[in-house]
């Protein structure tokens, strides 16, 4: 690299990431609403200014070089970043105002999107928010909710689904019901205790038993489809359960039960509809929601 080239040009370095991420300089300029010779122009001063070269020309395409490839990786973190100051500008110098339906797990929405919230409100002011807090899947696809959290990847062509993390899961059970029934050793130990449900026994037992717990449906004395009384009963000391990580640690005298036990990964998807992306209101709020819940996995 020259050593005079110190400070770059944004918008080379985006002419750059442009090109490298949609294949081509036609591409590129449609998505960057440019000329295809002015983005030319752009990669090329690039090239200029750092004294290699980025792409080269293989036939009728467009190909890496082994030099853009090394590089291709900053620069994307470069545009991740330049994306959320644009993202955070739009939210604090617009009015964003008008109503939006969020849908979650009832467990999701009341302890996990409320952080998530503080921040969309100090960005939106003027949003009407509508947290819907349903463990059945809302039908993006009717419009009962503008964006929904989901923990499996939709299929239907008409969604737009980003993955923001994966999280985690192990099992629980308050410190009163471990001190009177024990704290199980093993996986068989296990057996000899009683769970809190939060579907009907015998979908608990499809979920459980690949993961090698002996139980059966004398395991499930007492449940809840509602994931908040669910978890209150396990504070109760009706059992064991088990509950994401990050709610665990937000509950007081619950301890992990199987501390050595592999945590269960389970996916956090966002997905709205195609068409409701594209308006401005729905567009932050899905990119805020996206990149608070990433953070608050770090």
């Amino acid at each position: 690299m020259n050593s005079t080239s110190t400070t770059l040009d944004w918008n080379h370095v985006r002419a750059f990431l442009a090109t490298a991420e949609h294949g081509s300089l036609s591409a590129a300029a449609r998505k960057l609403g440019q000329t295809q010779p002015t983005l030319s122009r752009q990669v090329a001063a690039l090239e200029s200014r750092l004294g290699i070269l980025l792409f080269e020309r293989v036939g009728r395409r467009l190909q890496m070089t082994k030099g853009g490839r090394e590089l291709l990786a900053q620069t994307r973190i470069m545009g991740d970043a330049a994306d959320r100051l644009a993202l955070a500008a739009l939210g604090q110098s617009q009015s964003i105002s008008g109503e939006i339906s969020i849908t979650a797990s009832d467990v999701f929405s009341a302890f996990l999107l409320p952080p998530v919230l503080h921040r969309l409100r100090g960005l939106a002011p003027h949003l009407k928010i509508d947290v819907v807090a349903d463990n059945d899947i809302r039908d993006i696809l009717k419009r009962e909710a503008d964006i929904a959290i989901r923990h499996s990847r939709p299929t239907q062509p008409d969604l737009i689904a980003r993955l923001v993390r994966q999280a985690t899961a192990h099992f629980y059970a308050s410190s009163g019901y471990l001190k009177l029934h024990g704290r199980p050793k093993t996986l068989a130990d296990m057996s000899e205790h009683d769970f809190v449900s939060i579907v009907s026994p015998q979908q608990m037992l499809d979920f459980m038993l690949p993961l090698g717990l002996p139980l059966d449906e004398g395991n499930f004395p007492i449940g809840s489809q509602n994931g908040i009384v669910a978890w209150e009963l396990v504070k109760q000391g009706f059992g064991i359960m088990i509950m994401a990580d990050e709610v665990a640690a937000l509950t007081t005298g619950i301890e992990r039960v199987l501390p050595q036990m592999e945590p269960v990964e389970f996916p956090v998807w966002l997905v709205t509809h195609r068409e409701l992306h594209t308006s401005r209101r729905i567009r932050l709020v899905f990119d805020l929601l996206a990149e608070a819940m990433g953070q608050s996995a770090a």
